[in-house]
């Protein structure tokens, strides 16, 4: 599925047939105009040893001050930026080893509004999170993906049900497409991992 993700942002071309962005062949647009219109939100997400002001301008380095903070709240991190000891202006460790992982992915998804790109790629974005920071970063992404396109990769089906197309991998090929509640409907893999899915969260200790 990650192999997926790399083959859409064009970290390398397909072996055999082509990808389309937009019906033109994606191996003839320039890598540099492909890029200003892809934004990519990862599982493990990278922060530069600066200030987090800086590595949200990332997304767009002319960015006004107001433009960044204005992202910031869309990406539900502006309060706890608020609290650190010098608010935007924080230095970031290298890899953005000072935040927590919420903080991190709420950072980035920040980066990714203000680059305000057509095209969002999310590889499971909250898969490695606490409950408490998967709230707050799936409000984040809900602002990120209105009105644009979204291509995501996900576990917990839950992240995706409203999705209108759902392609189910398995083995590296497609074994089921469709709407969630087609595919439920249809009784395959994706329907036997929503039941389950929704069996264990329904579990309490």
């Amino acid at each position: 599925k990650s192999t997926v993700m790399k083959l859409c942002a064009r970290f390398y071309d397909p072996q055999k047939g082509c990808i389309f962005f937009n019906g033109v062949p994606m191996n003839e647009i320039n890598p540099e105009s492909l890029m200003s219109h892809i934004s990519m939100v990862l599982q493990d997400v990278y922060l530069f040893q600066d200030t987090i002001r800086n590595n949200i301008r990332f997304g767009k380095t002319d960015a006004t001050e107001e433009e960044i903070i204005a992202a910031a709240k869309k990406a539900c991190c502006h309060d706890f930026i608020m609290r650190l000891p010098k608010g935007y202006d924080t230095l970031v460790g290298e890899g953005g080893c000072t935040l927590s992982g919420g903080e991190k992915q709420r950072v980035s998804i920040a980066r990714a509004i203000l680059k305000d790109a057509p095209i969002i790629l999310l590889d499971e974005a909250t898969a490695s999170l606490d409950p408490e920071n998967e709230v707050e970063v799936q409000k984040a992404i809900d602002s990120l993906i209105k009105g644009r396109t979204v291509i995501a990769i996900a576990h917990r089906l839950k992240t995706i049900k409203d999705a209108d197309q759902i392609i189910v991998l398995d083995n590296g090929r497609i074994k089921e497409e469709g709407t969630h509640d087609d595919l439920v409907r249809n009784e395959g893999l994706y329907a036997h991992l929503w039941e389950i899915q929704e069996s264990i969260s329904g579990w309490k200790l």
